[in-house]
């Protein structure tokens, strides 16, 4: 996908020339005249460049250029002025900008530049990933999130791994009880022993008994020939029973009685066979309310519970959704071949906006399906299913994303009430409780413009 290129300047020879030059080398480009309505651009949609004019009719291009560097790191901005100075090549670049340069300039110096700055980027781009990755797989075990809870979870693998003491992650599906399960194994002394996993809630009643202990040929029909159980198995390793309150209640006794002696019983056999293992237990029910209804006894929870993780939902932890997104989507257009550089802000509001009962599995399989129908080098909101359009969270929060300041804020709240409107400016204060000559100050201080087809949608010029 060509890259987006902004170019700001109250010149209208420089932009349209810059415009042209850079369309000619398959550059997306979109031009500005004013510090406002650049601030419009970028509130619509992320630039890789910006060619930024130090002198605007209405601001100082410093001042917006922080705000780029802001709400947007990775976009490289190239400051131009006919006043430059020692001074003011350093201030530019402790602000930081990728480059400066004086007026008159020769326009191909500026093709340069801008090829350089876009390699600048992707360098950066390709730098931040991998050490994103190192740091995932070293530090964060793969469990990707910066929230409280999330911190907290991480905390406790790294003190209860190196152990021996039993763990119970309990949490909704799809939060990710799997990869914690296996952290724990990876960072244990046990590490270099096998790690068996079993779902107690995909395996019939009538097999989980065999499956688990074993059994000696002849002890049922069908039973050919001696088979040691998944206990036996672990060898020294560590077994993970997932969805262990889905074992029936018979079996819990049986193994609370292995957890306590260290020793199986293969059905049909007499021998008691010692077993070295560590138990990790997960779980996505109320184990409180299954102890009251008799359906968990309570012996073994605790048993099986030295050690309780609980793993927040993602509706609790939506501050995570941004950067979730983000590695999902590095990952999976690498996985499909596509050349994405992120999420407009509109899909982005989206995703904040739905509830995510399937948590972080529905974010992955979400993201997956719009990379695959995805047309351009962002996601849109047409690219995501439709569920996420029709449905409204049950308790909505309005999450702001990372890095806007206030006046970003209120000027995308004015900008999607206009939009959802149709540009009725009656109506728009109305839903956002301001009388209509502040809200005409507001169109014109961030250069807003609505459609004057109807006259109650036209912005008094006075």
């Amino acid at each position: 996908m060509p890259a987006s290129i902004l170019v700001v300047d109250d010149e209208q020879a420089i932009t349209r020339a810059l415009e042209l030059l850079l369309r000619e080398h398959d550059y997306h480009v979109d031009t500005a005249a004013t510090a406002a309505e650049a601030e419009t651009f970028l509130a619509r949609r992320w630039f890789d460049l910006v060619f930024l004019d130090l002198r605007l009719p209405d601001s100082d291009g410093f001042k917006l250029l922080e705000q780029i560097k802001q709400s947007s790191p990775d976009t490289e901005v190239v400051l131009m002025t006919a006043h430059g100075s020692l001074e003011v090549t350093i201030e530019a670049i402790k602000r930081g900008a990728f480059y400066y340069v004086e007026k008159p300039f020769a326009f191909e110096q500026l093709l340069i530049l801008a090829q350089r700055a876009l390699q600048f980027k992707e360098i950066k781009a390709e730098s931040r990933l991998k050490r994103n990755m190192r740091s995932l797989d070293l530090d964060d075990f793969g469990i990707v999130g910066n929230n409280p809870l999330l911190r907290q979870v991480r905390t406790v693998i790294r003190t209860a791994a190196p152990s021996d003491a039993a763990v119970l992650i309990e949490g909704e599906s799809g939060t990710g009880k799997e990869l914690i399960a296996t952290a724990l194994h990876v960072q244990s002394q046990r590490a270099a022993r096998p790690f068996i996993r079993i779902n107690c809630a995909a395996i019939p009643s009538t097999l989980i008994e065999s499956e688990l202990f074993g059994y000696r040929k002849g002890a049922f029909t069908g039973a050919h020939a001696d088979r040691r159980g998944l206990i036996e198995a672990t060898v020294g390793g560590t077994l993970l029973l997932d969805e262990i309150a889905e074992m029936p209640v018979y079996l819990q006794t049986k193994l609370l009685r292995v957890l306590q002696e260290r020793t199986v019983r293969r059905l049909g056999d007499e021998r008691e066979i010692p077993v070295d293992f560590r138990l990790i237990s997960s779980t996505n029910r109320d184990t409180s309310q299954m102890i009251k209804d008799g359906t968990l006894r309570s012996d073994l929870y605790f048993r099986v519970s030295t050690v309780q993780i609980k793993v927040p939902p993602l509706r609790e932890r939506l501050d995570d959704l941004v950067l979730l997104s983000d590695t999902f989507l590095l990952r999976l257009a690498r996985k499909y071949k596509k050349n994405l550089r992120g999420f407009s802000p509109a899909s982005l509001a989206i995703l904040m906006r739905y509830s995510w009962p399937g948590n972080v599995r529905e974010l992955e399989s979400v993201i997956e399906r719009a990379v695959l129908f995805a047309q351009t080098d962002y996601l849109l909101p047409e690219d995501l299913p439709d569920h996420l359009h029709n449905t409204a969270p049950v308790n909505f929060r309005c999450v702001i994303p990372p890095h806007l300041t206030k006046d970003d804020i209120e000027r995308e709240a004015i900008a999607q009430t206009l939009e959802r409107t149709g540009g009725n400016i009656k109506k728009t204060a109305q839903i956002l409780n301001y009388n209509r000559p502040t809200l005409y100050r507001k169109l014109r201080r961030f250069g807003l413009k609505t459609n004057p087809v109807n006259p109650e949608n036209l912005v008094n010029p006075v």
